[in-house]
């Protein structure tokens, strides 16, 4: 059944209504009117319903002095909120109204048996075409936080995405301060240039991609840019002795970020929508796809007193140079709504970050995360595993095609792989094959579980470093446990590698540099509070350890964060079984999923 429209629903709705009540209905019907985009909500038995409509629109925004039409959810860069409780039914109309196909990831959610409705294209469905819609159904279940959405096909994702807030059911609270305000900041970048015009001619000559022109803090790049305006920075106005909840969210395509405050700290309390033990830091990393909540206490000042944050990128790569650039916004104590010129900033102090390169720093923060593992939250980290795996991730190479010249490695193009296998996108959406039987014709169930040709993964690279190509899966029992070592290898330098999973949250149990020791490192392992999440950094020149269960029946994407990455192949794809329960199967898809 479809969703009334604002007017039939308050046609409806002022049936019989005493005069009295008019004014408050007259009220609702220009809020729905004023704000289309915002849920209406129907009471269901564990939350309630909340539909959205998400019109994709080209919108001119200008920044830098450049002017350009991008992508947008209802004319707006980044995109809107979307606020739902734990337990709540999200049901988003997404129409697409631009020529580029579109699909829609909702990061992070868990989509239990909603494998429809995860978004990745040729992954659980086929873009929605120019001119059509699809309906995203889903239900939030057992997570509250900071989540996002974005889009999921090629590098649309450059202006398409926005936060997911998620707040505690009902009646419950915080395990922490409840706080004064909460504030969105979602890291970002700014291109001059179209970016389907960067990802393509990066693939077609070989080499790495142009740079973004700016990073951007809620869509704004601040001061420090030339041609920047005044209204172009980000500004955070607190009270004095107060507490804000930064909902930190990290959307740009290809870098990893610091994050500070100039004489300020945070408390970071959750990660990827868990909740974890609180630690206090000045300064904070995240890499894309995660999120990540921190407390802000606010200083007894009772000026007009400012300070700037500033964020810059983490980076060790050597597929390309990448934004060296500082994105800064500004914090204002008792501030009044006049524009602050950018000469007014000059003075004032930039908090020092850490080094480009500071892999160190980035190591101890990724330590300090655990769980808060109490009778409220407990860990459900598998204790025992049934499936292992160990995944190399990095970067490899193609052959020059003939008649052609290269900029890539040795005259050849960058690749990268996932135990050397370069990931082929399908023309048709894996899940559907697997839930219409088609399998054997879109993709092979092969998918190695180690590395078929072993090497020193973070010391000297092999003589041969071309990848292979394929569209291979692992297929995984229903409620399998499963143990995953990802491995940095360092064939054209060492990286970071943010891998992100769909369908899952997975624990943490271990890190470590250089290349992972079977036989002393699971010794090490944490399985008493590591922490949970849906994106993990591979660090560069070592390994990462998660553990999950595989109690979601569908296919599910995994792939590094990092869009050129993503974009040269390194991504892969788990096929979770059916269980034998009727509540352990995935539904049959829904009726508008859309077709290739």
């Amino acid at each position: 059944m479809s969703k009334p429209s604002s007017y039939s629903l308050l046609k409806t709705i002022n049936m019989g209504v005493p005069s009295s009540f008019l004014p408050a209905f007259f009220f609702l019907s220009c809020f729905i009117c004023l704000y289309p985009d915002l849920a209406i909500a129907k009471h269901a038995a564990t939350g309630i319903t909340r539909h959205y409509k998400f019109n994709i629109r080209l919108q001119n925004v200008t920044r830098l002095c450049s002017t350009k039409s991008v992508i947008t959810v209802n004319g707006k860069f980044p995109g809107p909120r979307i606020i739902a409780r734990e337990g709540d039914r999200l049901v988003i109309k997404v129409v697409n109204h631009v020529p580029n196909n579109i699909s829609i990831h909702w990061h992070g959610i868990r989509q239990l048996r909603s494998g429809w409705a995860d978004g990745p294209a040729y992954i659980t469905q086929c873009p929605i075409q120019i001119g059509q819609s699809y309906v995203y159904n889903f239900t939030i279940i057992g997570q509250t936080g900071t989540l996002w959405y974005h889009a999921h096909v090629s590098w649309v994702r450059a202006t398409l995405y926005g936060p997911i807030v998620i707040l505690p059911r009902r009646n419950t609270s915080y395990p922490f301060v409840k706080p004064y305000k909460e504030v969105p900041i979602i890291f970002g970048e700014w291109w001059n240039s179209d970016t389907e015009a960067v990802i393509k001619q990066a693939l077609q000559t070989g080499a790495g991609p142009n740079n973004s022109d700016a990073y951007t803090i809620n869509g704004l790049p601040g001061p420090l840019y030339n041609c920047s305006s005044p209204k172009e920075t980000f500004r955070l106005k607190v009270k004095p002795r107060k507490t804000y909840l930064l909902r930190i969210i990290n959307a740009a395509l290809n870098d990893e970020l610091f994050f500070k405050i100039t004489n300020h700290t945070f408390t970071v309390v959750d990660a990827d929508a868990s909740y974890v033990k609180p630690f206090e830091t000045d300064t904070i990393f995240i890499t894309p796809g995660q999120t990540s909540n921190v407390l802000l206490k606010t200083k007894n000042l009772t000026s007009n007193t400012k300070f700037l944050m500033a964020a810059r990128p983490y980076s060790t790569a050597a597929s390309g140079t990448f934004d060296n650039t500082t994105v800064a916004g500004v914090l204002e104590y008792n501030s009044n709504n006049m524009l602050i010129s950018n000469a007014s900033l000059k003075g004032l102090a930039l908090p020092p970050l850490p080094a480009i390169n500071a892999t160190s720093y980035v190591a101890n923060w990724t330590n300090k995360f655990h769980s808060l593992g109490n009778s409220q939250f407990p860990v459900n980290v598998p204790q025992t595993v049934e499936n292992r795996y160990f995944f190399t991730v990095g970067l490899g190479n193609d052959p020059c095609p003939k008649n052609q010249t290269c900029q890539g490695p040795n005259g050849t193009k960058f690749s990268a792989s996932v135990n050397n296998v370069s990931f082929t996108l399908p023309t048709t959406a894996l899940l559907q094959a697997r839930y219409f039987g088609k399998t054997d014709q879109v993709f092979s169930t092969n998918f190695p579980s180690f590395p078929l040709n072993r090497f020193n993964y973070t010391g000297t690279p092999p003589n041969n470093t071309m990848v292979s190509h394929g569209t291979k899966v692992v297929v995984l029992p229903y409620n399998t446990t499963v143990e995953l070592v990802m491995q940095g290898t360092g064939i054209f330098g060492a990286e970071n590698h943010p891998l992100h999973l769909h369908g899952f949250n997975f624990y943490v149990v271990g890190q470590g540099t250089g290349n992972f020791n079977a036989t002393t490192d699971p010794a090490k392992f944490n399985l008493v509070d590591p922490v949970e999440r849906n994106t993990v950094g591979v660090p560069s020149g070592g390994w990462v350890a998660v553990r999950f269960r595989a109690d979601n029946p569908g296919v599910w994407f995994m792939h590094c964060h990092i869009e050129i990455h993503l974009s040269w192949g390194l991504r892969m794809a788990w096929a979770v079984m059916d269980g034998k329960l009727p509540n352990q199967k995935l539904p049959p898809p829904p009726s508008d999923l859309p077709k290739c």
